[in-house]
C-alpha cells in the first residue's frame, strides 16, 4: 500500500472494519468516510459473488467517493472477505433479508445521517427490495444495470446476434427457446455458452467501442489492501457461489416490474445503451408504464451491462447529486 493511501486512511474520521450479523451470519463490512456526519451510501455489488468495484478490501482506494460520503462496502456472504459455501438452501430472499439487516444496522449507527443505496446488476435487486421493505430508513437509491425481468433470456438477446455467423445465431435461438425450465446440467451448459457468445459477438455485456472501467487500479488496490488476505483476494472470483444451483434459476425468472409503482423513495436507474442482458428498452417501458414519479431512468450510451469508464463517471455524478 502506497504512502498516499496510508495517509488518506489516517485522515478519515471514519475508517473501520465492523463485524455485523446479517441474515444470521456474522459478516465483515468496511465503513469509511472523510467526516462522520456525511451522508451514508451502502454499496451493493453484482454477481452474485463479484465484489467489485467496491469491496471490503478497498479501504482508502476511492477518496473521491469517501470525501463526499461515508461509504459502506459489503462483500456479500459467499465472496471476498466473507467467503462461505452458498449451497442450494440460499435464495434471493436470504440476500434481501441480509441487505435490510445491513440498512437497519447502519441507520442505528448513523441515525442523523441521510442514507442511500447504490446497487449494480444483481445488487440492484437487493437495493430494490430494501427500498420497498425499509423505505422509512432510506433517503434514495441509485443503480446501474437494473435487473427487472427477462434477464438474458429475451428476444433482444437473440436480435443482438444479427451480424454473427449463422451457426452462432442458430445456437443462441436454441438456448433462448430452451429457456430455464430444463435439467440443471442443460441449463448450466446453455447459460455458460450464451454468456461467452454475448461477450464475443455483441456489445450487450461489454461495449467494445468504449473505454473500460479502470479494473487494473482496483485489482492492484485489493492486492495491497490492509484488510484483505490472499484468500480474500482469490475469493473475489472463485468463491462460495461456484456450486449454487438456486440463485440463477430464481434470477432468470424474476419479474420486479409490478412492484415499481410501490417504490416510495427516489429511485434512479442508469442503464447501458447496448445492454440487452437487462434490457434497457424493457426497463424504459416498465418505468413509463408504472407512472411512479419517484422512479427515473437514464441511458448511458456506448455502455453495456458492465459499466464503461463513462458509465462509472455517470454513476459518480448521480452519487454526487444525491449526497450534495
Amino acid at each position: 500500500m502506497n504512502k498516499a493511501r496510508k495517509n488518506y486512511i489516517r485522515s478519515c474520521e471514519m475508517s473501520e472494519i465492523a463485524t455485523v450479523e446479517l441474515g444470521g451470519y456474522n459478516q465483515k463490512i468496511l465503513i469509511e468516510g472523510k467526516k462522520k456526519d456525511l451522508p451514508v451510501v451502502i454499496c451493493l455489488h453484482g454477481g452474485p459473488g463479484s465484489p467489485v468495484p467496491f469491496s471490503v478490501g478497498c479501504r482508502g482506494l476511492f477518496p473521491e467517493w469517501t470525501d463526499k460520503a461515508v461509504m459502506v462496502y459489503w462483500d456479500q456472504l459467499g465472496c471476498g472477505i466473507n467467503n462461505y459455501v452458498i449451497d442450494d438452501g440460499f435464495h434471493v430472499e436470504n440476500f434481501a433479508d441480509m441487505t435490510c439487516d445491513l440498512v437497519n444496522y447502519i441507520k442505528a449507527r448513523f441515525p442523523e445521517n441521510r442514507l442511500y443505496l447504490f446497487g449494480v446488476s444483481w445488487g440492484s435487486i437487493l437495493a430494490f427490495y430494501a427500498a420497498l421493505r425499509v423505505a422509512e430508513k432510506t433517503d434514495g437509491v441509485f443503480v446501474y444495470g437494473q435487473v427487472l425481468k427477462n434477464l438474458f433470456f429475451n428476444s433482444e438477446v437473440v436480435a443482438a446476434f444479427d451480424g454473427a455467423p449463422d451457426g452462432v445465431k442458430k445456437r443462441v435461438r436454441e438456448i433462448v427457446e430452451t429457456g430455464t425450465d430444463c435439467a440443471y446440467k442443460v441449463f448450466e451448459k446453455n447459460f455458460k455458452t450464451l454468456y461467452k457468445l454475448l461477450r464475443k459477438y455483441t456489445d450487450a455485456y461489454v461495449n467494445k467501442n468504449a473505454a473500460p472501467a479502470p479494473v487494473g487500479k482496483i485489482v492492484k488496490g485489493l492486492l495491497s489492501s490492509p484488510d484483505y488476505k490472499l484468500r480474500d483476494f482469490m475469493a473475489v472470483v472463485k468463491n462460495g457461489y461456484m456450486k449454487n444451483k438456486t440463485l440463477w434459476y430464481e434470477l432468470l425468472k424474476l419479474d420486479l416490474s409490478p412492484l415499481l409503482e410501490k417504490l416510495q423513495v427516489e429511485y434512479r436507474i442508469l442503464q447501458g445503451g447496448t445492454d440487452v442482458v437487462t434490457s434497457t428498452k424493457a426497463i424504459i417501458n416498465a418505468v413509463e408504464d408504472c407512472k411512479n414519479k419517484k422512479v427515473t431512468v437514464k441511458v448511458v450510451e456506448n455502455s453495456g451491462h458492465m459499466p464503461s469508464a463513462a458509465a462509472m463517471d455517470e454513476c459518480f455524478k448521480t452519487f454526487s447529486r444525491f449526497v450534495v
